[in-house]
């Protein structure tokens, strides 16, 4: 039995009247549409139902333009081994539109209801996203797509996006084995078929790693930027503040303390607010921001892309935010992450009793802060920076959690080419099928009409196979 949650309405969505109206229309629009082609079909045998309802193989959808850093890896994979591919995206701004692929079409869905009209009547034989929340409010599975396929967008355990989250799709692709523990155990309490679960590692963190590789490698070449093998580091450090959003995170719960404490040390901080905040903590964020105006050494940081600002950081202060999977196991480094206290009271972590998998690992990667130690913020941050006892903590999680390191993105399509053939082989399969059931019928036919008219003749097998089609 499915069980559905309350309707959460995200302060930054809107007027619920606006959402509606545009959400009854869109799925109108598409009524009116497949209804006039139902239409058309009667005046062309037919023809122009099969043409408008082909499926598309292979289509990827994502929500945000932040999640091209999962699905670009794949689409240049996609791209080398020409295959065809959908993306509908819901920025129009998307860095997909810049790419210039040949295979890979990418379309702008327009955004909210409209948006979720579409996909809610979308035609496909397998759709790839990052997007949690199938089949529990506004994003409905559609009756014309066979499957769909979630991929991780960080390589944690998969508890932390909102109940029900994953439930509804077919398959998860996983990052690391520890995580079908997880959704297994999810699964069983809900009474719930089990998925499809397979280790195909994390693209994102493979061109993160690559990335990272290939800059530190012309830096050392260059004389401008090299010193002692690697770039050259200001003499200041730069603390990197990313914590995640909602009333536990650090800007909620510390605000104003946390960023005088951190001012206050003298070194060079960066805020890189999670960018959910900018929708559901507008007010906090503007509060801060006119406290902290930027400076020399205090600045804000906004970019859709992460990458320089972990690279510039020489350490990272968070809570619960997945960044610190990026910065501790692909710019291995420490980090330092506060005392807060997750609610996990919206969250699919809330079914299970033991304390959260990303709270429980964070003693290995870094050293706690507490809010009584905010007077010695700089005292602490000197400890972490001279100190590597984390080193073997970073080694064994990447081990667990990130798996097929350096061919993820290779693996994980070559996957989707094993569903993609299965379904047009059994897609063939059903064509045969038909075919034949319509050449028996047939046959049976001439066999009762050369009965009728005496046993003059039945037609040639040529022609009642040209009557069959």
């Amino acid at each position: 039995m499915r069980i559905f949650p309350t309707a959460y309405i995200d302060p930054g969505t809107g007027s619920m009247l606006f959402t509606v109206v545009i959400g009854v229309a869109g799925a109108l629009w598409y009524f009116l549409k497949d209804q006039f082609i139902k239409l058309k079909s009667v005046f062309t045998g037919g023809k122009a139902v099969v043409q408008d309802r082909e499926k598309i193989p292979f289509l990827i959808f994502s929500d945000s333009k932040r999640y091209y850093n999962v699905f670009g890896p794949l689409c240049e994979e996609c791209e080398k081994r020409g295959i065809e591919v959908q993306y509908w995206t819901m920025s129009e701004d998307d860095p997909v539109f810049s790419a210039s692929f040949l295979h890979v079409h990418p379309e702008y869905i327009g955004n909210g209801s409209a948006a979720f009209a579409r996909l809610n009547r979308m035609k496909a034989g397998l759709c790839l996203s990052t997007t949690p929340g199938l089949d529990v409010l506004q994003w409905k599975r559609s009756k014309d797509t066979d499957c769909y396929i979630h991929i991780f967008h960080d390589v944690t355990e998969g508890t932390g996006y909102r109940m029900f989250g994953m439930d509804y799709y077919d398959e998860v692709l996983l990052t690391g084995e520890f995580q079908a523990a997880y959704i297994r155990k999810m699964e069983e309490m809900r009474g719930l078929p089990q998925k499809k679960l397979t280790v195909t590692g994390s693209p994102y963190m493979d061109a993160l790693a690559a990335r990272l590789a290939r800059e530190t490698a012309e830096e050392a070449g260059d004389p401008a930027l090299s010193q002692e093998g690697g770039a050259a580091r200001p003499p200041v450090p730069t603390i990197l503040l990313a914590p995640s959003w909602g009333a536990s995170s650090i800007l909620n719960k510390y605000g104003e303390a946390f960023l005088s404490a951190l001012a206050d040390t003298g070194y060079r901080i960066v805020v890189r607010p999670h960018p959910q905040s900018a929708t559901s903590d507008p007010e906090l964020l503007a509060r801060l921001r006119s406290r902290f105006p930027e400076s020399e050494r205090f600045s804000w940081n906004f970019d859709n892309d992460h990458f320089e600002a972990l690279k510039n950081a020489d350490l990272m202060i968070t809570d619960f935010s997945g960044v610190m999977f990026d910065y501790a196991l692909v710019f291995d480094r420490a980090l330092l992450y506060a005392d807060v206290q997750m609610d996990t009271a919206p969250y699919d972590a809330a079914w299970f009793e033991e304390e959260n998998w990303r709270l429980r690992i964070l003693p290995e990667l870094g050293k706690k802060l507490d809010p009584a130690d905010f007077g010695r913020m700089k005292d602490l941050i000197d400890e972490v920076l001279s100190d590597d006892r984390y080193a073997e903590g970073r080694r064994r999680l990447r081990e667990i959690c990130w798996q097929k390191r350096g061919r993820s993105a290779c693996e994980t399509v070559d996957y989707l080419e094993t569903v993609l053939a299965k379904q047009a082989a059994a897609k063939a399969d059903a064509a045969a099928e038909q075919n034949a059931a319509a050449e028996k019928e047939a046959d049976a036919e001439v066999s009762e009409t050369a009965a009728g008219d005496g046993g003059k003749g039945a037609a040639p097998r040529e022609d009642r196979k040209e009557a069959a089609k």
